[in-house]
């Protein structure tokens, strides 16, 4: 890749609208955690949990995620944690950023909802404050829980309504489709939260499906094997339904072997509005800035591909109208000069 295209890719406005703040998590932030709130890691070092971060499916990965998680005890904790992440997405000229947030992941360890919410928000308002990157947060679902625990979830969310702008799906998707979860859904659309889900990732592409007919989600996360059904891959290019796509996670959980056999290209090329995350960044080996310039250096992509991403971010985004335009204008002006 030319230094110019480099320099391009890293230097537009972009939203980010797929990425677990959890997944943020560096090692080193995982160790000083510890310290600070004496939990004991089976780890010995830095190191020796990064060459951890070697995963072979989905599942495996979630081993470590849901291990670093336990250093998340305290308010600051997450504080920490998410300023961290917007520091580096503030770095890569992102804009604005929904992140996602998996509140069971906590509770059930004891800490409470009002715990993590309360310190991530506070970060979320302080890069608004002081940066002008806007962000907006989505409460997720463990799809391996029951759904009976997903709507304990929710009733626990509500005195907290005003921090968050909708509901997701995530974990590990084998074997629990989105139909799993329609009846809480159901209640998060006349709650009027903005709806998404993972599906297409490691699940089939009657994964997508479902998630659309059954959640009527507004938006898929991943969704990259819309492609091994044609009649799927038309209608999410009909209706516009944006793909959230993290392509170095697809590469270290093994969905693509290697980073040029992604289908990026292939997902522009059907018509299908895409945009490019880094899903759980600490783990998968880069920011949104690194799974920018890993595809353009090994697949066939350029200059109008990074308007089209960049543009799509933001219009893909739960910003309201005239927000999208401004930010919009403000792609469409970068690329002119």
């Amino acid at each position: 890749m030319d230094a110019g295209l480099r320099h391009m890719l890293e230097r537009m406005p972009k939203a980010e609208l797929h990425m677990h703040i959890e997944g943020s998590l560096e090692p080193e932030l995982i160790f000083a955690l510890a310290a600070r709130n004496g939990v004991a890691l089976k780890y010995r070092s830095v190191d020796e949990l990064r060459h951890a971060y070697a995963f072979t499916d989905l599942q495996s990965f979630l081993d470590i995620y849901y291990a670093g998680a336990s250093v998340l005890l305290k308010e600051q904790d997450f504080y920490d944690m998410t300023r961290a992440y917007l520091e580096r997405a503030r770095a890569d000229n992102v804009r604005h950023a929904e992140l996602f947030f998996d509140p069971q992941t906590h509770t059930e360890r004891g800490v409470s909802f009002g715990t993590a919410i309360g310190g991530i928000h506070r970060a979320l308002q302080d890069a608004r404050t002081e940066w002008g990157m806007s962000s907006a947060l989505i409460m997720c679902f463990l799809r391996h829980l029951s759904e009976e625990e997903a709507f304990a979830t929710l009733e626990q969310a509500l005195p907290y309504r005003d921090k968050f702008i909708g509901v997701g799906l995530d974990s590990s998707e084998r074997g629990h489709p989105p139909e799993k979860f329609a009846r809480v859904f159901a209640r998060c659309r006349e709650l009027g939260l903005r709806l998404v889900a993972h599906a297409g990732e490691e699940g089939p592409p009657e994964y997508i499906r479902t998630a659309l007919d059954l959640l009527q989600v507004e938006r898929i996360d991943h969704g990259v094997r819309c492609l091994e059904d044609a009649e799927l891959t038309l209608r999410l290019a009909r209706d516009k339904v944006p793909l959230t796509v993290c392509p170095l996670s697809n590469v270290r959980l093994r969905v693509f072997d290697k980073a040029a056999d992604h289908n990026l290209m292939r997902l522009l090329e059907a018509g299908l509005t895409v945009t490019v995350n880094s899903d759980d960044p600490a783990y998968f080996g880069g920011y949104v800035n690194d799974n920018f310039r890993e595809m353009f250096a090994v697949l066939p992509l350029g200059r109008t591909h990074a308007h089209q991403l960049a543009r799509d971010s933001f219009s893909a985004s739960f910003l309201p109208p005239a927000e999208k335009q401004k930010l919009m204008a403000e792609v469409d002006a970068f690329f002119a000069s």
